[in-house]
């Protein structure tokens, strides 16, 4: 069912694939509006050139498309604060893979 909660609960669900938090609480998914049948999120990164960044982005794209919703987006670089975070989290929760 294509509800904003519904979105939401699809967004906030999507781990990274090596760290064991969501991409939404790394920080990396922000700014999230929800008009109609549209999302548009803005993925921060911590760095420019991520390797895994289309995966990511398509990560949350795919199922948000799967219950009906058109998906928009854009690419930002973290502050140093987000940075430092992510980083942070991302000693406490590596799990490896990718």
């Amino acid at each position: 069912m294509k509800t904003k909660e519904n979105a939401m609960n699809v967004i906030k669900a999507v781990k990274h694939p090596a760290i064991d938090y969501s991409l939404f609480d790394l920080g990396i998914v922000k700014d999230i509006e929800i008009n109609d049948d549209t999302v548009n999120l803005t993925f921060a990164f911590p760095f420019p050139n991520i390797p895994i960044a289309d995966a990511l982005i398509n990560s949350i794209a795919q199922p948000l498309k799967n219950i009906g919703f058109n998906f928009e987006y854009n690419v930002v670089i973290m502050t140093d604060e987000e940075k430092a975070k992510f980083l942070q989290m991302e000693t406490q929760g590596w799990e490896g893979g990718v």
